[in-house]
């Protein structure tokens, strides 16, 4: 049995799969998936509707995309029942015309949140060229908005912590930054090395890509891993930039494997 984790797949569906693989992915093995499943890549309904479906043995968490997503569509849902819409959840057209009355009063009452809204299209996507229908986009967001920020267990003879960004324990070190525990779960990047940690611990995260080389992560596609030796605590970057590729042609998925701390790449 080993365990393996993997982060920011953001619809990058048919690569996840040779990822699993290559990795030789069985009922015997435990799969921590990190976050950010959808946006930016060309298959988020192949990921979502995997996701649905996914082996007992593959434990999801929650990454940014994940919330802004089903923040978007609890935002469609509450202007469905204030502008009483009645939209038929089965109906991919009742779902377009929600979509337009969105847009409409949020160009007429406020804009700011329409600059963030669906800012990836992936809402659209769904919508106007997947066929999706209102009622699956409100499934998808409680599903992915009921996934936990982090696990935690042991492995070896460290606390291992699977989380998407970064974990902090002491908000003092954080609360100029960020309002919360989950927000830096969601949104960290160089404070997760800087503030975050545990004892003795062994950091598996993603968020910032490893090709983005105005980031202290930098290492042109390849896992970044970190040291601090005031906390004997291992810190990772498992997101090598695989949504990327066709800019950066080192962008990749990368998995690791916690037992033996080996990286596979796609």
């Amino acid at each position: 049995m080993a365990t393996y984790v993997i982060s920011d797949i953001h619809g990058c569906f048919g690569e996840f799969q040779q990822l699993l693989c290559k990795i030789e992915f069985s009922e015997a093995d435990r799969l921590y998936l990190a976050g950010d499943y959808i946006d930016r890549g060309k298959q988020s309904l192949e990921m979502l509707r995997w996701l649905e479906s996914c082996p007992k043995n593959a434990m999801p968490i929650k990454g940014n995309h994940d919330a802004e997503f089903a923040e978007n569509v609890g935002i469609m849902r509450q202007i469905d029942q204030a502008e009483e819409l009645a939209t038929d959840p089965d109906s991919n057209e009742d779902a377009l015309i929600l979509l337009d009355s969105v847009i409409y009063l949020m160009k007429t009452r406020n804009k700011a949140i329409l600059e963030y809204f669906d800012y990836y299209g992936t809402i659209e996507d769904l919508l106007k060229n997947k066929g999706a229908a209102f009622g699956e986009l409100c499934r998808w967001a409680d599903m992915l908005a009921a996934y936990p920020y982090f696990y935690r267990f042991p492995v070896n003879d460290r606390d291992c912590i699977v989380v998407h960004a970064g974990y902090c324990e002491d908000m003092s070190l954080i609360a100029n930054q960020y309002g919360s525990k989950e927000q830096f779960y969601l949104y960290a990047r160089e404070e997760a090395i800087k503030f975050g940690g545990v004892e003795n611990g062994l950091i598996i995260a993603g968020h910032t890509p490893t090709i983005a080389k105005d980031t202290a992560f930098y290492t042109d596609g390849e896992v970044f891993r970190h040291y601090d030796e005031v906390k004997n605590c291992i810190f990772y970057d498992i997101d090598c930039g695989c949504a990327y590729y066709e800019r950066f042609p080192s962008g990749t998925m990368a998995c690791l494997r916690l037992e033996d701390e080996e990286v596979f790449y796609l």
